[in-house]
């Protein structure tokens, strides 16, 4: 009898230990759900305003968004949100490997059906996206938010901003604007006080007319921040003139990568001082045409090319 009580007790405890463990098991499951759950109602729902002050509310994290824009697509990756995307436009190319991504048309013509088929959370679209297909998106259920700054770095810091909020990445957004800034202030340091030389960064040129960033331009602040001085005025228009070219002459000439030699060679431009005494330089465009992380890059080759002196020391 004494051994049976002695089975019992054994057995009795056993399932009180492995009732406790299972309590204490379910007590550190609830204690995780409860967690997640604190996470995500901190984060979400947010409400986006967007660079051309449309809001939207985002009810959860987004898991599948399409970007309608290189400058986004490089931005998306810049704060690590790459995972995401399942969707981009045929001009999105950097970084490489967004190429394996399926694409879904140009900017003015993306394919709708295709875009609604991803089955993405968000869109993502930047200048000259057509309001029709973004209501045609909206429609579908899928929201859809615009970044894009027009006139200074400033802007390229709120977008980050916005796109940390909306993709739950705001350490990454708020590290990459950091980043950015320092880069930038360590070349304005150097440029500091140094004569600026007259640019001209040419957009289009030849028969179908001469067209550049007016001052009051991204790129026009950007030329400014890498220490020169930019010889087309403030405009509404980028239109310009191999007439006020030639008056204007200016020290440095910049043009798009590939460039230099049909600019140099053309008629009427061959006349000017800084294609005579070599001073038209190559630039990636990307650098200063798109918003994203890589601008500081683009202020820090500007600067090279204005101030070589600085950085040779």
């Amino acid at each position: 009898m004494k051994n049976l009580f002695k089975h019992i007790s054994i057995i009795l405890l056993c399932i009180a230990l492995t009732m406790g463990f299972v309590g204490c098991t379910k007590g550190n499951t609830n204690t995780n759900e409860s967690h997640n759950e604190q996470v995500t109602q901190k984060n979400y729902p947010v409400k986006i305003t967007d660079s051309f002050g449309k809001e939207v509310t985002l009810e959860a994290e987004p898991m599948r968004i399409v970007s309608i824009a290189p400058s986004v697509t490089e931005m998306i990756y810049a704060i690590g949100a790459q995972d995401k995307l399942v969707g981009r436009t045929d001009y999105c190319d950097y970084p490489q490997e967004v190429k394996e991504i399926e694409s879904i048309g140009t900017l003015r013509t993306p394919d709708i059906e295709k875009i609604v088929s991803l089955q993405p959370d968000l869109v993502i679209t930047s200048t000259h996206f057509d309001d029709e297909n973004g209501a045609k998106l909206e429609e579908a259920g899928i929201p859809v938010i615009g970044l894009y700054e027009e006139f200074d770095m400033n802007g390229v810091y709120t977008q980050f901003d916005t796109l940390g909020i909306a993709l739950n990445k705001q350490e990454a957004a708020t590290k990459v604007v950091e980043d950015m800034k320092a880069r930038i202030s360590e070349v304005q340091a150097k440029v500091e006080g140094l004569e600026a030389p007259s640019v001209y960064y040419v957009v289009g040129y030849g028969e179908y007319g001469d067209y550049s960033a007016p001052e009051n331009t991204f790129v026009g602040q950007m030329i400014k921040l890498s220490g020169g001085k930019n010889i087309v005025p403030a405009s509404d228009s980028w239109s310009y003139s191999l007439e006020a070219l030639l008056e204007a002459d200016p020290d440095i000439i910049l043009v798009r990568n590939g460039e230099k030699d049909g600019f140099m060679a053309t008629e009427g431009y061959n006349h000017l001082t800084a294609v005579k005494e070599g001073h038209v330089y190559e630039i990636d465009g990307n650098l200063l045409e798109r918003q994203s992380n890589r601008n500081a890059e683009g202020v820090l080759v500007l600067a090279q090319i204005m101030h070589p002196e600085a950085f040779n020391k």
